[in-house]
């Protein structure tokens, strides 16, 4: 199939068995399909299109799907590729589309591509993050250790420490998303991964320090694209804390994260860009990810002996919950099926990935009125 093709509905309604709850499943089909990265939106049109990425026809391209009617365009064709990343311009007028060591800008109106961004050689291209002005489009580069060190980071993380050891020199790079100039605003030794750009600050922007959380020097780092000032956000309270998964709040200062204690026990927080606020909620299970939409709702996927999606809700100033919003059931055996929740803007909905039938595929699921009448959380 080629660019513009049009899909046809995949979409099935499911009962939930554990929560009664209504579960649409928005796509079925035998290759992997999966949303964008839980930090970005893949929500445009007003909320009526949503950006998703799949691997139909043996390649890994971009697709727009028209949530009422489910129908599916097809934006890209790259063949035999195995893999991409986009993030969305906040204006929703285009997506740019990471393949391989090039970023291309793609017009979400007319489909035509423009290479906008080509990692130096020597270098591999990052994730990709649009400031909130639609302005600029961050990114990073690192250095290509694949000659010393053998990586499969999206398939187990195979390479992670070593990587993470072997410092590769790593840039941020601040690109014109009109005119496609860019210029370099932070260089370390360090593997910097993990782009956010604040959703309401231009000038604001989070990066992390990748590796195994409980080794890297430390996590999440704010800069400041004004002054180029530099600084850790929530430092380790004690050794061994693993902290992590960092995204932005709607109100674009306030930095969300979740992770685990010395001793195992899991947490969600938030803090400010700043380093205030702080505020934490510990639970008794294990998570890979948390996700929080600002309006007092809180998402974490299950792992391991954990097969749901769970939920708490804050009530007269409490967190409620944990409570179960849906069964999951994904293996988190590589990127491309990681749960990756998301809320939408309105907080009604839920966005997720599972492979629960074999191969990813996207849900999404109504978050009810009445939050309590949602069964409480049990292993």
């Amino acid at each position: 199939m080629t660019k513009g093709t049009v899909w046809p509905s995949e979409r099935k309604r499911i009962i939930d068995r554990l929560t009664g709850l209504e579960v649409t499943q928005l796509t079925d089909y035998k290759a992997h399909s999966y949303h964008l990265y839980f930090t970005e939106s893949g929500w445009y049109d007003d909320g009526q299109r949503l950006l998703f990425i799949s691997d139909r026809g043996n390649s890994t391209n971009l697709y727009s799907m028209h949530l009422e009617s489910g129908l599916m365009t097809q934006l890209t064709d790259y063949p035999d590729n195995d893999y991409l990343d986009a993030c969305l311009l906040p204006d929703g007028s285009a997506v740019f589309v990471k393949i391989g060591s090039r970023l291309i800008r793609l017009d979400l109106q007319s489909l035509e591509e423009e290479l906008w961004y080509e990692a130096p050689e020597g270098y591999h291209l990052g994730n990709c993050s649009a400031t909130a002005d639609s302005l600029s489009v961050l990114t990073c580069v690192q250095e290509d250790m694949s000659h010393r060190i053998q990586l499969d980071l999206g398939n187990g993380y195979v390479g992670h420490r070593e990587l993470m050891e072997a410092a590769p020199n790593s840039r941020i790079v601040r690109i014109d998303a009109r005119g496609g100039t860019s210029e370099i605003v932070y260089e370390t030794n360090r593997f910097i991964t993990h782009i956010n750009a604040s959703l309401t600050k231009p000038w604001l922007m989070t990066f992390c320090h990748e590796g195994p959380w409980q080794l890297v020097d430390h996590r999440i780092w704010v800069l400041n694209l004004r002054t180029g000032s530099v600084w850790k956000i929530r430092e380790r309270l004690e050794p061994g804390e693993k902290v992590g998964h960092e995204f932005f709040y709607p109100d674009g200062v306030t930095i969300g994260y979740h992770g685990f204690r010395a001793n195992g026990t899991n947490f969600f927080g938030s803090i400010r860009y700043d380093n205030t606020g702080m505020q934490e909620t510990e639970f008794a299970f294990d998570t890979w990810h948390g996700y929080a939409d600002g309006l007092g709702q809180v998402v974490v996927d299950g792992k391991g002996a954990v097969k749901t999606l769970s939920m708490w809700r804050m009530i007269d100033g409490v967190y409620d919950g944990p409570r179960m919003l849906c069964e999951l059931r994904c293996s988190f055996h590589s990127q491309k099926v990681h749960a990756h929740p998301r809320f939408d803007a309105d907080g009604k909905r839920l966005l997720f990935t599972s492979d629960k039938n074999g191969y990813g595929n996207l849900y999404l699921v109504d978050i009810p009125d009445d939050f309590t009448a949602l069964p409480l959380f049990t292993p």
